[in-house]
């Protein structure tokens, strides 16, 4: 058995739209399994058999999971800067692509993508879904 470690994100009800979104700007293959489409017994809650159980999408570079938030009466705020998804790619260009597929689909620049004061290629993304992106690469 191999290691492996995927990022996780659990989504207040919004999380095959996400991952269907992030197919669409970094391709790779998508896979959304609904509670409705699992057996449903011996769960300690009532799930909406529409909600996604359990996502992922495989990219070139790694693994996004993620399922709906069973809601509990908590309020995680998804937008903020304590985490992000640190996409590192080849070339500035190829970084400018995913920022503009990112903001076209109702996101919006944290961080401009420039050239950073270590040299390499650096910036941040909020998606619509308030997920942070960090691109990265080094000088060209």
């Amino acid at each position: 058995m191999s290691h492996s470690l995927a990022t996780y994100v659990a989504l207040p009800g919004t999380t095959a739209e996400a991952m269907e979104h992030w197919h669409e700007v970094f391709g790779g293959e998508l896979n959304i399994l609904r509670y409705g489409d699992t057996p449903m017994e011996g769960l300690p809650f009532e799930p909406d058999p529409q909600a996604v159980a359990h996502s992922t999408l495989v990219l070139p570079a790694g693994v996004i999971a993620g399922g709906d938030a069973m809601d509990d009466g908590k309020d995680y705020p998804l937008q903020g800067t304590a985490y992000s998804l640190l996409y590192t790619v080849d070339t500035p260009d190829e970084a400018r692509t995913y920022i503009d597929k990112l903001v076209d689909g109702g996101g919006s620049i944290g961080m401009p993508f420039e050239q950073a004061p270590w040299g390499d290629w650096y910036g941040q993304i909020f998606d619509r879904f308030g997920v942070m992106w960090a691109f990265s690469c080094e000088t060209d």
